[in-house]
């Protein structure tokens, strides 16, 4: 990891739902294999950010792996990152038991790594900005376009609040209203965590840091108000 000034944001606190103990991990891990279809989310991936074989990935925010093992199947190699080490070595064990031997997991996050002279393909982020403020937002989506080859691709995923609502306490309120029951009262109270003490920031917040960065936004899509998706291009 890199060495950081003494007035860095620490990233490598944990913000919202702490996966402290290889059971709990255990158990994220199946949850997400019940409510995604990763191997068919990789795929899409694929082919949206055009991966060739001969490609390097970065991964950012891991977990335990399984999508980072999933793009591993489309290209030369996957570097995935998190702040986890608990997750890493689920995500280690995960991919030996699976025999793919182009992952390269690394303790580090968006302010943290150090890519050395590497230029990545393509950088892929899935629901992991949102742990940090908007100002270092910024910072790490500067860090991504540094590292990416001209004409790179960046795919991020997260949690992204439209401007266009017009009362966020109805808007929550309907959302806990209209979780399926089978899902659990934990994603209600995950979600609950998450508004209250991560960084989730408005549409043209989001917008304007990609921007600034240096990305062109090639496409954009928003869905219920929250989820948003950005794939990017370093011109």
């Amino acid at each position: 990891m890199k060495e950081l000034p003494e007035w860095y944001y620490d990233e490598l606190i944990q913000i919202g739902t702490d996966y402290g103990s290889e059971e709990e991990v255990l158990n994220y891990d199946r949850k997400m294999a019940t409510i995604r279809n990763i191997a068919e989310e990789a795929k899409n991936m694929c082919e949206l950010i055009d991966i060739q074989p001969d490609d390097e990935i970065l991964e950012i925010g891991c977990g335990t792996g399984e999508f980072s093992i999933e793009l591993s199947k489309h290209c030369k190699l996957v570097t995935a990152l998190d702040i986890s080490q608990m997750m890493l070595d689920f995500a280690e064990k995960k991919a030996k038991s699976k025999q793919r031997d182009n992952v390269k997991f690394i303790k580090a996050g968006f302010l943290t790594f150090d890519p050395e002279e590497t230029k990545y393909d393509a950088v892929v982020t899935q629901l992991v900005l949102h742990h940090l403020p908007d100002f270092w937002k910024l910072i790490a989506l500067k860090n991504i376009h540094s590292m990416l080859k001209r004409g790179g691709k960046f795919f991020l995923k997260d949690v992204v609040f439209s401007s266009e609502i017009p009362d966020f306490d109805v808007y929550f309120l309907q959302i806990f209203q209209n979780i399926p029951p089978e899902s659990g009262d934990e994603i209600v109270s995950e979600m609950k965590l998450h508004i209250k003490e991560e960084y989730s920031t408005f549409d043209w917040v989001m917008k304007g840091l990609i921007e600034q960065a240096g990305f062109r936004i090639e496409e954009f899509d928003h869905q219920n108000g929250f989820m948003a998706t950005y794939l990017c291009i370093k011109e």
